[in-house]
């Protein structure tokens, strides 16, 4: 079963349930890739999300990838990326208890406000982008070559699309 727990380091924008909604994103990122059966395996599959500012993403980009800027989101993995097979396999769908931690998703207020700003999109649907995005960091998909890039994308556009939100990258055409 997939869990998501969100947490407001930073107040983030009133009158929306970020906990619902960082579950909807991280559920229809993961529906998509060979992983899916994990949202429904035995064991508890926790994403952890964090909903802070500019300054600890700025220290947390500096401290594990040498950057000292902020960025609006990060991945942390826990699980490596071969081993995401043994554990979606039907063992792991049938054997009751236990927890596995897929890892954590790191967004920082101030540039995804204004990301979304800058593109004329509401926080909330940016903000879902980035879990979608980091959801799939997660499991082992990336953006460091064009090839990555184009099925990460397409794979977001889709889990978007899901949820009632438009391409984002509709304009970058």
């Amino acid at each position: 079963m997939l869990s998501v727990e969100t947490h407001e380091a930073t107040p983030w924008p009133d009158g929306l349930d970020w906990e619902a909604r960082a579950a909807e994103a991280a559920a229809a990122a993961l529906a998509l890739t060979p992983w899916a059966s994990l949202a429904d395996a035995a064991p508890l599959v926790e994403i952890a999300v964090r909903l802070t500012d500019d300054g600890e993403v700025q220290a947390l980009n500096r401290d594990f990838r040498g950057k000292d800027k902020p960025t609006n989101v990060l991945s942390f993995p826990q699980v490596q990326a071969d081993l995401l097979a043994t554990l979606s396999n039907s063992d792991a769908k049938e054997t009751p208890g236990g927890e596995i931690l897929l890892g954590d998703i790191v967004l920082a207020r101030e540039t995804c406000a204004r990301e979304a700003d800058e593109k004329g999109i509401s926080i909330p649907d940016h903000a879902t982008h980035l879990i979608v995005h980091g959801t799939l960091h997660l499991v082992g998909y990336d953006h460091i070559d064009d090839a990555g890039a184009g099925a990460m994308e397409a794979l977001e556009v889709k889990a978007l699309a899901s949820l009632g939100i438009a391409n984002p990258y509709a304009d970058q055409d």
